[in-house]
């Protein structure tokens, strides 16, 4: 039976999640995903288990900046050609670049011993989360011009499910192997989980959709790769509102999710059953609404189905205070945390594609690290603030209703562009089948 036989065999919705786009995005996302969790929860169990004082260990999420940060050298991507390997493409170069750096920076934390050089172990977090950052800039833009149009949400779908299995593999790899092997050997292994997106990168060569950034030199290069992808975007109809789109539609969701474990605490919820219910289920409700998000937006397209995920995702947290006013019951949180995750799996996913469809190709990796840090830092920035305060004040019941509310002037905004036609209007070329269209490419 040939390839083409059997893929004609599966069924209709499963088809697109065979092509060799969204299969490349896959391996792409494992090798994205894997630096975080090095530096997140295994980092943070391997100095409990050394002994190292709380405050220190929380000392180390600052390793995380170099994420939200990512956009500020992003331009490098875009517009410096490397030598010698640069002979290769544009990306296939700095995938080479970044996915060994990452590796080397993964192997030097674990040859460390946190007991004897805590800054030591501070300075090599820190170079896996710059090479991290770095690795996701490139497989972000390899991502979206490897994909079509009409694949990007599949292909998004793909590289979460990428990320969340290379996640989960570094966090229970490291973990199994250090209690029989040690550290160092754990973080060697875990090492080469950097190797799928560079295989990628290999094997399918440099992306056909990427336009090659103008060919300036010296400062006229550092200045056209840093002013042309922002310049290019504003000129865009629209631009402006879609940018305030981007920092409102996510605050409502960011609110509720930051705080939910407060919730569960005060709520008298057992670590058993935050485990089940949170994780364990959550895990699988998001893995569905991934399935189903790229599915849909397959099905119907991008305008209606990221319309449909933000009235899904601003919907949820009305159950968050349902759950608040009710008190601890084990059958609404897990209707609660079910909901939460499958419609944050579907607003991942094409919300995601939307961002995707949103570069210009001669600009992507720094298009996309602009709206991808635009897309988180409002949330982030009132949890951190002002949520407190919020539940204190007002009582949870309250807080989650205004976390609701919170979510309409995203999605009124959205209906608003929709109706003006600024959804067609303010896509890049990534969103478009020509990339003719591209503006600042070449010259």
């Amino acid at each position: 039976m040939s390839s083409s036989d059997w893929i004609q065999r599966v069924p209709m919705s499963v088809r697109p999640y065979l092509q060799r786009g969204p299969i490349a995005a896959l391996f792409l996302g494992i090798s994205s995903g894997f630096p975080y969790s090095m530096i997140g929860a295994t980092l943070t169990t391997r100095l409990a288990q050394d002994g190292i004082d709380k405050k220190a260990v929380t000392a180390f999420s600052l390793a995380f900046l170099a994420y939200n940060l990512k956009f500020l050298w992003a331009p490098l991507v875009d517009g410096f050609r490397l030598p010698v390997l640069g002979r290769l493409g544009q990306r296939v170069s700095w995938l080479i670049l970044a996915g060994v750096l990452v590796m080397a920076s993964v192997i030097w934390l674990g040859m460390l011993d946190p007991s004897a050089s805590l800054t030591q172990v501070a300075m090599a977090a820190v170079a896996v989360g710059i090479a991290g950052a770095t690795y996701d800039i490139v497989i972000d833009a390899y991502r979206i011009e490897t994909l079509r149009p009409e694949q990007l949400g599949v292909g998004s779908g793909m590289s979460q499910y990428g990320w969340r299995l290379g996640a989960v593999i570094a966090g229970s790899l490291a973990l199994y192997v250090a209690a029989r092997g040690g550290w160092g050997l754990a973080y060697l292994l875990c090492a080469g989980l950097a190797l799928p997106a560079l295989l990628v990168g290999l094997v399918l060569g440099e992306p056909k959709r990427h336009i090659v950034v103008s060919e300036h030199r010296g400062w006229r290069q550092a200045w056209h790769a840093t002013i042309g992808p922002l310049s290019e975007f504003l000129r865009r109809r629209g631009a402006f509102l879609v940018l305030l789109f981007v920092l409102l539609h996510k605050i409502g969701d960011t609110l509720a999710n930051l705080t939910l474990r407060l919730l569960l605490n005060d709520l008298g919820f057992s670590n058993d059953e935050i485990a089940t219910w949170d994780v364990g289920l959550g895990f699988f409700a998001m893995l569905i609404g991934i399935f189903v998000g790229g599915a849909l937006y397959a099905r119907i397209g991008l305008k209606r189905s990221v319309l449909i995920s933000l009235v899904m995702m601003g919907a949820s947290n009305l159950s968050f205070a349902w759950l608040a006013a009710h008190g601890h019951s084990n059958a609404l949180l897990a209707f609660t945390i079910g909901f939460e995750n499958f419609a944050s799996g579907i607003g991942g996913v094409v919300v995601v594609a939307y961002l995707s469809a949103l570069c210009n190709l001669a600009y992507t990796a720094t298009q996309y690290a602009l709206l991808s840090a635009a897309a988180s830092v409002v949330g982030r920035l009132l949890t951190g603030t002002t949520a407190g305060a919020l539940i204190e004040q007002l009582g949870y019941v309250q807080f989650y209703l205004l976390t609701t509310l919170a979510a309409l002037p995203g999605i009124l905004l959205y209906v608003f562009m929709l109706r003006r036609g600024m959804i067609d209007q303010s896509l890049g070329s990534a969103g478009t089948s020509s990339p003719e269209r591209s503006e600042g490419a070449g010259a």
